[in-house]
This record gives structure tokens, sequence and C-alpha cells, in this order.
């Protein structure tokens, strides 16, 4: 990519972009699969080449598929989607090597703010669109998600994300 390309101001396509989790339950028996219907987001890269933005999930769009569990998982014990309906990640730097981008910020979940840090893969790149995909872990016990009936819930959460960016028309 050239600076002119990098540079400028970016919406999140949300039709081409998923935010996915899942994680072992049942004593790491079953790995429980959802999926974020609602997302949005921004950004904006710099002549220099460092980015920043933020990415909005509504926690109550997350679908894995059984109504029952998704309820729970938007009631007061894990997401409490009534009184925090937003996960946010707020990127305050991002840095493109080679194909690789180097991403701190900052996650919110459950109105809780904790430093997240990852590394998101470059995936395609033009003038006019660019896509990122990214894995990482999170600790839910960091986040107020402690609910954990009979030792059923253990470990991390995996974030799968494929982010699709177009340059934006302001």
């Amino acid at each position: 990519m050239t600076v002119a390309v990098e540079t400028g101001v970016w919406q999140l396509d949300a039709a081409a972009s998923t935010v996915a989790l899942r994680h072992k339950t049942m004593w790491g028996l079953v790995t429980v699969k959802g999926t974020f219907g609602v997302v949005t987001g921004h950004g904006e890269v710099r002549p220099d080449g460092t980015a920043t933005g933020t990415l909005t999930l509504d926690a109550a769009s997350l679908d894995t598929k059984n109504a029952k569990r998704d309820e729970h998982l938007r009631s007061a014990d894990f997401f409490d989607a009534a009184n925090h309906p937003e996960i946010t990640f707020a990127v305050r730097s991002a840095e493109l090597r080679g194909d690789t981008v180097q991403v701190n910020g900052q996650l919110t979940v459950h109105g809780i703010s904790r430093p997240q840090s990852l590394s998101a893969r470059l995936t395609g790149a033009d003038a006019d669109a660019l896509t990122l995909d990214t894995e990482f872990t999170v600790d839910r016990a960091e986040f107020g998600l402690g609910w954990n009936q009979m030792g059923m819930i253990r470990g991390l959460t995996t974030v799968a994300a494929t982010l699709r960016f177009v340059r934006s028309a302001a």
C-alpha cells in the first residue's frame, strides 16, 4: 500500500464484516459459538501511517443459535445488555508492519475497560477498501463476567473478526 491509499477516514462495512466469539463450556466438552449481528466502526489513517478508531458491538445482538442461552448472555449474569448495551474497542494506535497491523487499544465490556493489544492481518487493500482479520483471547472474568455455575465455564474466550473498511465519503 502507498501512503495515499492508507491515509484518510474509513467506515466499517458492516455487511462485509463479522465479529464472533467462541468459548468452551460444560467443563470444556462443548464449544459455544456466537456472532454479533450489529457491528459499527470507523477509523482514521494519518499521513504518517498510524491509525486510530473505534469498533462498537451491540451486546444484545449476540446470536449463538440458542434463544434461551442468548437471553441468559444478555442478562446481568453476563453482558447485562440492559445497562451496558455496547461493547467497544477503542484503537489508541495501530501501525502497519508488512501485512500485519499491530493494534493497541482499550476494550470495554460490561462497563469495565482494560487495555488490549492484538495483531491483525491485512488481507486486502486498495484505494477504496481494506480488510483486516484478527483473532485474540479475552479473560471474561476481567470484565465482570464471572458467572460460572458448578465450574462449567473455564478458560479464555476467543474473539475472531473480519473487518472491512471503506473510504468514507466525508
